[in-house]
This record gives structure tokens, sequence and C-alpha cells, in this order.
């Protein structure tokens, strides 16, 4: 399934692009099999696919900008707008809903005062709740940037949000 693509020139300025092409001359020649790598270290390298860097692809290795966008759009990886220095996935299977999911997402909601699927506007946060953390065990779970936090209670929660 593909993500919907939203571009909107106004909230998106350009960045410089110094970090993308230092990227793109380790790819002397970039083929569309360099494609995903290039893109995650870009992504890396940005927080984010600034529309310019895209652009910047398509100029230098002739992979049309149409191609990029699908593979941007197909996998969740991959981000055009910017995201929260922290990102948190709160796992929403079976498990974790049975053992309290849904108010640990209700916590999230109200401490970081965002919805799913938004970053805060200090750009600290960006909050995804996933379909499976693959760490029933641990349930309810959520993974702050790499790091996973189990059996979660709605202070815990709390308490771990606040200490970042």
């Amino acid at each position: 399934m593909h993500k919907t693509v939203t571009l909107n020139e106004e909230s998106a300025p350009a960045v410089d692009l110094a970090k993308c092409r230092a990227i793109l001359l380790k790819y002397n020649s970039a083929t569309s099999a360099d494609l995903i790598p290039v893109l995650q270290q870009i992504q890396d390298a940005y927080g984010y696919l600034p529309q310019n860097t895209l652009e910047e692809i398509t100029a230098r290795t002739r992979i049309p900008l149409s191609k990029i966008y699908g593979v941007v759009t197909f996998y969740s990886q991959f981000s055009l707008e910017p995201r929260g220095k922290h990102t948190i996935k709160v796992c929403t299977g079976t498990a974790c809903h049975i053992k309290g999911a849904p108010e640990i997402k209700k916590k999230i909601t109200e401490v970081l005062q965002v919805d799913e699927r938004q970053t805060t506007q200090d750009y600290k946060f960006t909050y995804e709740p996933v379909a499976c953390l693959g760490t029933c065990f641990l349930a309810p779970v959520m993974m702050i940037n790499d790091r996973y936090y189990g059996k979660l209670t709605v202070e815990k929660t709390e308490t771990i949000l606040k200490s970042y």
C-alpha cells in the first residue's frame, strides 16, 4: 500500500545540497540498484528527504523522479516531512492491545500534544503506532529510537517521555 504524497513547496524549504552531493559521490555512477541505500543515507543526513535532494538524485543519476517517489512512498522508512529527533513507536498488536496499548497511546498523545503519525512542534518527537514490534512478551511495549520499553503502564509511559 502506498503512502499519500503531499508536496507543499512553501513548507518544504530547499536545503543545502552539500551532504547530498557527498553521498552521491560515493556512488560514482549510481543506478536504480543503489537507490534505496542512497535514500537511506540522505535521510540519515537530513532527518527526512527534502524535495531538492530528490531532484539532485534525478539530475545526477538520471533515475526518473517518478521512480524515486515510487520507492519513497512505498517504503514506510522514508519520510518527505521533517521528523522529530526521537521516534516513538507504540505496538498496537493483539497482545499489546489486550494489555493496555490504547491507554498508552492516549497518554502519549496527551503528554506530547500530538496525534498519531505527527511530529511535535519543537521537532523533538515523531509518534508512530505500528502493527507489531515483535516483543509480545513485553506487552504493552513502545520503542523510542532503538530502545524498547516494556510492560508499560500509563504512569511509566509519562515518566519515560518526560526523561527525554
